[in-house]
């Protein structure tokens, strides 16, 4: 076990190059199970949860290869349709391997994640997916078995839930279907670049799909899919991330390269909104604090809206922001664990039914605190840059999952973050 120390006030400048995004290399890794020909994956970025799925292909019985972004893989005989709990426990993501597993080899045995509940992080989404091809499924014992003795069949599929649609349920379905007989179509699919991603990368293996990025995909089935050399596409979020931190805390301006602008149309609104100076260029943007800062009013929302994922990156910005901004969480509203640790930093924050109201302070102080989930860890990183003092942050392994070295980054910017064990 690791933590950080934040040393407070920091001025950032510089340049960062952002890395391939952590959901989009998931379910392209996963991918590499439907073909017996060499798959190479460029700008995979080495965060624990590419790591971990890296290692369930393995004990799936892929042969990987991996040095500097670069991720080779061949699964030419698979000694396994089972992807253990030992593995699977470490990471939800781990069951987009249901999909291509049970399109190779009619049959995946996959166990359901740790702390998962059918129903509230929508498994139960994808499962009705894969029914709808023609696998049978039974749940028992933790574990997830589904089996199409005769293979997939391609269907006409729902995939739209309560609380909208589901990104790596699509991915599930959207695998499976390349290899089903007869044409499928998904119907209330994830509009999301991670899931135009994984279309191009299977569209070049040879599979057939139209609409990805639309809420209609069709898929016409194909009898095998070939080799690929693929790069990654920017990680939004990581992106989203580096400009908030320059909006609280560049000393002029701080330079993201590799990015994509229309992947972040509704945090560049927002940001603009909020008064910050940016100038967007082919594959850069530049940002810098707001000569006068305003709050704002967010509602996150399946993209193109405001993703869920950088609400607690913008609660950080708006605890020190004059005014009063309210930000609404309607895919995960009970995502706001990283409100409490915040306040015990001095900010003024009222949480309510999946509704953070936020009434701006002039500065933050150090306090101990705890990550509790990925994004809260980068609010609370984001947080302790600007706050006074060294703000000590544990259970830092959750920001480990989704940030490639940003302790690294931030120090090229002129932060100073210490990571220390945590005895």
């Amino acid at each position: 076990m690791e933590k950080f120390i934040v040393h407070g006030e920091a001025s950032l400048e510089g340049t960062v190059n952002i890395s391939g995004s952590k959901n989009a290399s998931l379910p392209i890794l996963a991918a590499t199970l439907l073909t017996r020909e060499e798959c190479i994956i460029r700008r995979v970025p080495d965060v624990s949860d590419t790591n971990y799925m890296l290692q369930i292909l393995q004990n799936l019985g892929a042969e990987v290869e991996r040095a500097s972004g670069t991720v080779v893989i061949k699964c030419e005989k698979l000694h396994s349709h089972e992807a253990p709990y030992d593995l699977v426990r470490k990471m939800r993501a781990s069951v987009c391997v249901m999909g291509p597993l049970l399109a190779r080899q009619n049959r995946a045995n996959v166990s359901l994640p740790g702390g998962c509940v059918i129903g509230d992080r929508p498994i139960d989404l994808h499962l009705r997916g894969l029914k709808g091809l023609g696998a049978r499924i039974d749940v028992e014992g933790g574990n997830v078995n589904l089996e199409a003795r005769f293979g997939l069949k391609g269907d006409t599929i729902d995939m739209m839930g309560k609380n909208g649609a589901t990104v790596l349920g699509t991915d599930n379905v959207m695998m499976a279907a390349v290899l089903a007989k007869g044409t499928t179509v998904i119907n209330g699919a994830a509009c999301e670049p991670e899931v135009i991603d994984l279309a191009n990368f299977l569209n070049s293996m040879g599979a057939k799909i139209t609409g990805a990025g639309s809420p209609r995909i069709e898929i016409e089935g194909v009898t095998e899919l070939g080799g690929v050399d693929h790069t990654v596409i920017p990680d939004r979020i990581e992106a989203g991330t580096f400009l908030v931190a320059g909006a609280m805390a560049a000393k002029d301006k701080i330079t993201l390269r590799r990015v994509r602008s229309d992947h972040l149309a509704s945090v560049l609104e927002v940001l603009g909104q909020c008064g910050c100076k940016m100038k967007i260029g082919d594959e850069t943007i530049s940002i810098g604090k707001a000569d006068q800062p305003l709050g704002a009013n967010i509602i996150t929302e399946p993209y193109p809206g405001f993703p869920t994922d950088m609400q607690a990156q913008m609660c950080s910005l708006f605890a020190t922001t004059p005014g009063l901004s309210v930000v609404k969480d309607t895919i995960f509203p009970q995502r706001f664990m990283h409100a409490s640790e915040m306040k015990r930093m001095g900010a003024n924050i009222q949480v309510d039914d999946g509704t953070a109201v936020i009434n701006g302070v002039n500065q933050l102080s150090a306090a101990p605190v705890m990550a509790s989930d990925l994004r809260a860890s980068a609010a609370l990183v984001l947080s302790g840059l600007t706050a006074t003092g060294q703000t000590e942050i544990t259970r830092v392994y959750h920001i480990d999952r989704g940030y490639e070295h940003i302790d690294d980054k931030l120090a090229a910017l002129g932060a100073r973050i210490d990571r220390i064990p945590d005895h």
